[in-house]
């Protein structure tokens, strides 16, 4: 494979992600200037909420592969005393996948578990604030960092379109290492879309989800 035809679309993909950073700015100018921005806001926000939800429908299906292709294991094991690295690996690949591409849904739909205990104290007001505060200071640095640390060592694998170290197992490493950069973009934009609805309820608004649900307030039970 020719290594300038990666560098050309890594650079690419790179300029693609300096350009949209802007848009993370995007929840603080609703807070500042509700009335110019909140449509902008609505409109993003839904759009990320879709795109999240295909990521959800992929790991529902990654979901049902890994649940045969572990029966499949499981059978070929202890019924005819047979394995093979490349089902073994499938079963892993596929129960990452779950994970990576389900990630941002289950935090859209704040379904992921907790240690605040102290939020659910707090009126709603303070628990937005909660949420904006840290989708800023803690989700999108991290998921940041999970771009830009990878970034060479994801380019090099599909370079050499890597495989497995053992000669029986699957040739889509390099795949499977693509999950990584996915699954921090994918909980960026599960976390702008958080951080928007955060911001809309501040100023006043309600998110369409909300209308929705109304015995919810956003992501909050009673």
């Amino acid at each position: 494979m020719d290594a300038e035809l990666f560098l050309r679309i890594g650079a690419f993909l790179k300029w693609i992600g300096i350009v949209l950073i802007p848009v993370f700015l995007l929840p603080l100018l609703t807070l500042v200037l509700p009335g110019g921005f909140t449509s902008a806001s609505r409109i993003l926000y839904k759009q990320i909420d879709r795109a999240t939800g295909w990521a959800l429908r992929a790991a529902v299906v990654c979901a049902a592969a890994l649940v045969l292709v572990q029966l499949a294991v499981v059978i070929a094991s202890f019924g005819f005393a047979l394995s093979w690295t490349w089902l073994s690996e499938a079963v892993i690949y596929a129960f990452a996948a779950v994970f990576m591409l389900g990630a941002a849904s289950a935090l859209k739909d704040d379904a992921h578990v907790r240690v605040d205990i102290l939020r659910p104290r707090f009126g709603e007001t303070v628990r937005n604030w909660i949420e904006l505060g840290g989708t800023y200071f803690f989700l999108f640095p991290i998921m940041f960092r999970l771009l830009m640390t990878g970034e060479q060592g994801l380019a090099r694998s599909w370079l050499l379109l890597e495989g497995s170290r053992e000669s029986d197992g699957l040739p889509i490493l390099f795949v499977f290492k693509t999950l990584l950069p996915v699954f921090a973009i994918l909980m960026l934009a599960a976390g702008l879309s958080v951080a928007l609805k955060a911001a809309i309820r501040l100023t006043g608004g309600t998110p369409s989800d909300d209308e929705a649900h109304p015995t919810m307030s956003g992501h909050y039970g009673a």
